[in-house]
């Protein structure tokens, strides 16, 4: 190291931003305000107006929104590892979204595979759910990672985990009757009981049953997460059962975390909307994006935050379940990211009014209101351009058989 540098320590300055989502800072921080970050990555100061030094790069945010970097509590990116996953770069940084984790794509027989090859060398934070099956999503759908107890080694999950604890933040099970056909409840209990012993939370993908999403309910506790939670597939849409709708709600206010996991099949824009109007609000927001869904109807966060701000989702919520939330679901939870010392993790962002036509997993169409668009993200003291995805005109719908 260079003891003898006299260049300046600051490294970028935001310039004109409207803080949103870092709580009461945000309220207590009235108009625009300018964000200094050292050479380290870590906030110097913030003010109404700061004055650069000399060769400081600067980011114009002319009045636009930052908030804690976005996160995407679901995604698949262990690219040439699965038949379904995409490369962490695009769907990360430049979409605005600087904390990536992969949702099960890889069991304990391959996870070093994503940590080495994809993990190790990307620029966005990634952490991810080991999957129950030791195979993971190698052949999505086509071939199950759970047929029976024989898809399953527990000792090597727990060395698995054990080994990479820095990076696993749970584990992942699909209950769904295309996946473990007639074994039902059992690989969730099977789960559920790896993650009291590894003291990791557990998340489950609902689907078409069995097991029954009701039996999975019942068999999580607070910090697990059911994702898919707005799906409207039959015999596993809150909307088609009274006991089942309630059943959520008390299970949410015991701490079962409800996540969107939009998906080329598992969001609806009935059910989403019926859940908001009753006030049963989604804890995250997360896309599912994969190779098949991003084209279809997914698209990525951006549009995946848009969607639940159209239905009725307060902006501040939207905000709070696409950022800090998913954080802390993981434990991993941001700082006071806007004190001195705290390691700069934003994403700057319009709001715009829009007529976009978009569409659910079941091919329902709707017409946005307003649209998120990022315009940077900024991850220690480096930052990227951002924006929408911009599909085709006439993008193909998922044709992913309806799994995921």
């Amino acid at each position: 190291m260079n003891t003898h540098n006299t260049q300046s320590e600051e490294a970028l300055l935001i310039k004109a931003v409207r803080p949103i989502g870092f709580g009461p800072v945000s309220n207590a921080l009235n108009g625009c305000i300018d964000v200094l970050i050292g050479r380290n990555g870590q906030v110097i100061r913030t003010a109404a107006e700061i004055r650069p030094e000399k060769d400081v790069e600067v980011i114009n945010g002319n009045r636009c929104w930052l908030s804690p970097g976005w996160t995407d509590l679901h995604t698949h990116i262990w690219y040439g590892g699965t038949d379904i996953s995409i490369r962490p770069e695009i769907c990360g940084l430049s979409r605005g979204v600087t904390t990536l984790v992969d949702a099960g794509s890889a069991g304990e027989a391959n996870f070093h595979g994503l940590r080495e090859l994809i993990i190790e060398h990307a620029s966005e934070d990634i952490f991810a759910f080991l999957n129950l099956g030791s195979i993971g999503l190698v052949a999505c759908n086509r071939v199950s990672e759970l047929t029976g107890l024989a898809s399953v080694d527990i000792d090597r999950i727990a060395a698995t985990v054990e080994a990479n604890r820095d990076l696993i933040v749970g584990l992942k099970v699909r209950a769904s009757g295309t996946i473990t056909a007639g074994w039902d409840i059992a690989p969730v209990k099977l789960a559920k009981k790896l993650g009291r012993i590894l003291k990791l939370p557990v998340m489950v993908h609902v689907g078409e049953p069995l097991p029954l999403y009701d039996d999975v309910l019942k068999t999580l506790g607070e910090g697990d997460i059911i994702t898919h939670c707005f799906n409207g597939k039959i015999g596993g849409s809150i909307l088609e059962d009274e006991e089942l709708y309630r059943l959520v709600e008390e299970s949410q206010q015991r701490g079962v975390v409800m996540d969107v996991g939009h998906g080329g099949a598992s969001f609806s824009f009935e059910v989403a909307r019926a859940a908001l109007s009753n006030k049963l609000l989604p804890d995250t927001i997360s896309t599912d994006i994969h190779k098949r869904s991003m084209p279809g109807s997914v698209w990525d966060m951006s549009t995946t935050m848009s969607k639940l701000l159209s239905l009725g989702m307060p902006l501040e919520d939207v905000i709070r379940a696409s950022s800090t939330r998913p954080r802390e679901v993981i434990r991993r939870p941001y700082p006071a990211m806007l004190e001195q010392g705290a390691r700069a993790n934003f994403t700057l962002f319009e709001l715009n009014d829009s007529d976009l036509i978009v569409r659910d997993s079941k091919g329902v169409p709707s017409a946005l209101k307003q649209v998120f668009d990022p315009r940077f993200t900024v991850l220690g003291a480096q930052h990227w351009t951002a924006s929408r995805y911009q599909p085709a005109e006439h993008a193909p719908r998922c044709t992913c058989g309806g799994h995921v």
